[in-house]
């Protein structure tokens, strides 16, 4: 052998077998689905540890068999040993049927495999919704990546603008004060939860337009105010409690309820 790596070296006495190739697709999901996914995304068998397998020798994958899960991963025999590596790996590094390769060759591809991997997983985490850097950190965390490993994952996610901080931030500001009506104070803890940087955050909030605010808030406290019940001034203060509870200024809150005392009064 002249190289270091026999990079899928064929052996004469066998054929290369191509491993099916499944679509790789995503969709929405609710949070029902995505905790089955959770909770189905497991090894079904782990695969042997590569410090089982023998130095200085040729290993030749003996059989080729598709992993129900991980989804995309394959099952590589060495005869009694085995490994697990992303379909992608395998097909880069041409593992198949009959191909031989040494220790080091395989160190190398798993690590490799790792990237794709923890890459593979974060991409399917991200098709139920958009996620900053921080919380795709958190759930590779949880599924035991090492720090080199995550750190590269994100950083090509983010050359591949698949997680962006910024956008995140701005679209999530824009979609919690037209459809669930929170305001600035609430949205800033929000996103300091996510891990957004706060540059990003003050960027967000600063694009929120204040009479659009302002919009919500009163819609909120003309609900509140005609289901509660009591004097005027009783109304008056579970209605500013309630706009506090979501996360609009002092400021706003005195100008909605200014609003809707002037309706009254109407």
């Amino acid at each position: 052998m002249n190289n270091r790596y026999s990079w899928g070296r064929k052996s004469q006495k066998r054929k290369a077998s191509s491993p099916a190739h499944e679509a790789n697709e995503f969709q929405e999901s609710n949070e029902s689905g995505e905790q089955s996914w959770e909770q189905e995304e497991e090894v079904e068998e782990q695969a042997d540890l590569l410090e089982d397998f023998p130095e200085h020798e040729e290993l030749e994958i003996t059989g080729v068999e598709q992993a129900r899960w991980p989804r995309l991963h394959y099952k590589l025999f060495f005869g009694e040993l085995k490994l697990i590596v992303h379909e992608d790996v395998m097909i880069k590094y041409r593992m198949l049927k009959g191909y031989s390769f040494t220790k080091d060759a395989l160190r190398d591809i798993m690590a490799a495999n790792k990237l794709q991997a923890a890459y593979a997983s974060s991409i399917h985490y991200l098709s139920y919704r958009s996620r900053t850097r921080t919380e795709v950190a958190r759930k590779l965390k949880e599924k035991d990546y090492d720090e080199h490993v995550i750190e590269t994952t994100l950083d090509r996610l983010e050359s591949e603008k698949l997680i962006d901080d910024s956008l995140f931030a701005e679209q999530w500001a824009r979609q919690r004060v037209r459809t669930q009506k929170k305001g600035k104070v609430w949205i800033r803890q929000e996103l300091r939860q996510k891990g957004v940087q706060p540059a990003h955050i003050e960027q967000a909030l600063g694009e929120i337009d204040e009479d659009e605010e302002l919009v919500s808030a009163t819609a909120l406290a003309r609900k509140k105010w005609n289901g509660t019940s009591g004097g005027w001034l009783d109304k008056k203060r579970k209605t500013m409690a309630y706009l506090m509870r979501r996360g609009y200024s002092s400021d706003l809150i005195r100008r909605a309820l200014a609003a809707i005392e002037e309706e009254k009064i109407d």
